[in-house]
């Protein structure tokens, strides 16, 4: 494990995210009791900022837990937008229906149980925002399942581009580097895979952000 900022610029990054509802503390709270590793606060306002300034109305996500990033989204949209949460267990997925109903969301969310490969498939675009934070061999698989449904000039986020404790980060930069790798295990090999994608890809223009446990932000090309 290791830290992606110095101490003073995470102290920094997380006063700037500024008040919380209670609603969002609750579920960090939530989160921290039962283990869950969560975007959190500093990650949750990019997010928000990120739907803000592509005037998103439309949200899609590949694994959505119990709703805390999905939650961070909602507060950026009109009143009439949509957001899908996507997540295989159903308690957790009713746990984000509670969460988002207290703050007055759940009207512009839909919560869908099971893959969010199959899910997506039942969806027409275009989305303005794709948040992909689900298991990482399956990123690649979550980016060729979205492509075509990315509005123009809207962006997919990734999660977990360097950390998560299912991939080996340092493998992950030789092969963003140019290493060969040839024995990775499915979770590095998904995540330095999609990265490759994104980074190379005539239909994104990509960029890291270290925040959390580290972003991608892919804005698609017109």
């Amino acid at each position: 494990m290791f830290e992606l900022l110095p101490d003073e610029t995470e102290r920094f990054v997380t006063a700037m995210v500024g008040d919380r509802d209670e609603t969002l503390a609750e579920m960090a709270a939530h989160g921290d009791e039962i283990g869950f590793p969560t975007v959190g606060p500093e990650v949750g306002a990019f997010l928000r900022l990120a739907a803000r300034m592509v005037d998103a109305r439309r949200i899609f996500e590949f694994g959505s837990g119990f709703g805390y990033s999905a939650y961070w989204f909602a507060e950026a949209l009109p009143a009439d937008g949509e957001i899908v949460l996507t997540e295989h267990d159903d308690d957790e997925l009713e746990s984000a229906r509670e969460y988002l109903e207290r703050g007055g969301y759940a009207d512009r969310a839909a919560f869908e149980s099971g893959d969010a490969l199959d899910t997506v498939e039942r969806y027409d675009g275009p989305f303005d925002v794709v948040l992909i934070d689900c298991h990482k061999s399956g990123y690649p698989d979550a980016l060729d399942a979205v492509r075509g449904k990315v509005a123009d000039g809207g962006v997919v986020i990734a999660d977990n581009a360097m950390e998560s404790g299912a991939q080996d980060f340092e493998a992950i930069l030789d092969a963003v580097e140019g290493t060969d790798q040839e024995a990775l295990d499915a979770d590095t090999r998904g995540v330095a895979d999609y990265l490759l994608e994104v980074r190379d890809s005539d239909d994104f223009e990509t960029a890291a952000v270290p925040l959390g446990q580290g972003l991608t932000v892919s804005y698609k090309r017109a």
